[in-house]
């Protein structure tokens, strides 16, 4: 069933108000940003014909297998620790959302949105364009919640300043050092949450992911890995710069992080980093960075996105694509192992689906997935809230710049919830 609508953004409202009535729905919108790579502006799935839920241990060979069983579309996350599962590696820090480590769906009914045009695949098309109509979108309230962190200020910049003096010794180049902002017993409606979140910070990558009483609301700007025809494509961002308050001022920001040495060789590393993990998955010769330092902008930041490419080995199956490649570069660091391990013993809780992956694979064996960034996790049983804020450490890093960054990042989440961190 395809029809066109008038007022695109208030059924995509409502639209998601009725997905988020199901035990499991995934609502991906690209909020019109222009992206060569996308194949549609939004995709919308809701209920379970079929799951797959996985621990860590044989998670890529159980999706593997579920993938060969459901070749149409399926829509999930991978979380940050199955790089247990590819490396020799350990997670001892504390997890208090309780996430499955993989979980895909088949969904029941899928809805895809291009330009005006609404496209309902499922069994009973007009029923559920009925059913979306009823709807009433629920209304935004800033939420009440007791927001702490598990690192004070001080705290950040001695571990960041310990963290340096690896890179001195030569342990490894440039890190990625996550800390979490955490409340419990927090109460919020995820569906209005997430609504004033896009709306507020709207990016190529914003996610609405239910599974049961889980929610994941995402505003990330990055795609960790996506598969069109033969070409994989990843587009890892590292360097990240303030909006400015006129447009002189936006102008010289850009230029700055253009320019900055620091942001340059964090950039850079990573890139050189993701063409590594590119060639486990490349036809020889293939890996190529299409993008350099190119700067992009949102409403809370700029950002600075490369963008590198390959042709996919004949034999090499998606699944293996991406746990060739997993977890990102932007979010580990270099050399990647050494980087990962350094950071279990410095960060105090466990990342789980904060710098893991959500996306989609689709019939014609294609898929996309982002950085799981700028997002809050929610446990609504449990009733703790989470998100984590992330940035690159080098030699040159300033310890008390990265801790000012960190919130940058997170901005429009503490805006969102009616909070404010110092």
């Amino acid at each position: 069933m395809i029809i066109q609508v008038t007022d695109l953004d208030l059924f995509k409202q409502k639209a998601l108000q009725w997905a988020a009535t199901f035990d499991a729905c995934c609502y991906l919108d690209s909020n019109n940003f222009h992206d060569p790579y996308s194949k549609f502006n939004t995709l919308i799935a809701a209920g379970i014909k079929d799951s797959v839920t996985a621990k860590i241990g044989s998670a890529f060979d159980e999706l593997a297998a579920f993938r060969a069983k459901n070749p149409g579309w399926l829509t999930g996350f991978f979380s940050y620790d199955l790089k247990n599962e590819i490396e020799k590696l350990s997670s001892s820090n504390p997890d208090h959302l309780h996430f499955p480590d993989l979980f895909f769906f088949v969904p029941k009914q899928l809805i895809l949105i291009n330009n005006n045009t609404v496209e309902i695949i499922a069994d009973d098309a007009q029923q559920i364009w009925d059913t979306i109509d009823q709807q009433i979108v629920p209304a935004y309230h800033p939420n009440e919640v007791n927001l702490q962190s598990r690192f004070s200020k001080e705290d950040y910049i001695i571990t960041v300043n310990k963290i340096k003096d690896h890179i001195t010794r030569g342990d490894i180049y440039v890190t990625n050092f996550c800390q979490e902002f955490f409340a419990d017993d927090a109460t919020i409606d995820p569906t209005a949450i997430f609504l004033q979140l896009n709306r507020v910070s709207p990016t190529p990558f914003g996610t609405f992911y239910k599974w049961l009483d889980n929610y994941i609301l995402c505003a990330s700007p990055e795609r960790f890995l996506a598969r069109r025809g033969d070409k994989l494509i990843s587009q890892p961002i590292k360097g990240t710069a303030k909006r400015g308050s006129t447009v002189q001022e936006d102008k010289a920001i850009k230029t700055q992080l253009r320019n900055q040495t620091k942001e340059l060789q964090e950039n850079v590393m990573i890139v050189d980093l993701v063409r590594n993990d590119l060639t486990h998955s490349a036809k020889p010769g293939t890996v190529k960075t299409e993008e350099l330092f190119g700067v992009y902008t949102f409403n809370q930041v700029h950002q600075m996105i490369s963008t590198v490419v390959c042709s996919l080995q004949e034999g090499v199956s998606n699944v293996e694509a991406i746990r060739n490649t997993f977890p990102m570069g932007s979010m580990t660091g270099a050399p990647k192992i050494s980087a990962m391990r350094l950071m279990e013993g410095y960060e105090r809780s466990r990342r789980g689906v904060y710098s893991g992956a959500i996306g989609y694979f689709s019939p014609d064996n294609d898929f996309d997935f982002n950085v799981v960034i700028r997002t809050l996790l929610y446990n609504s049983t449990e009733r703790y809230l989470s998100f984590h804020a992330g940035g690159a450490i080098t030699y040159h890093a300033d310890a008390e710049k990265e801790y000012e960054e960190c919130l940058l990042k997170v901005k429009a989440i503490l805006e969102v919830l009616g909070q404010s961190l110092s």
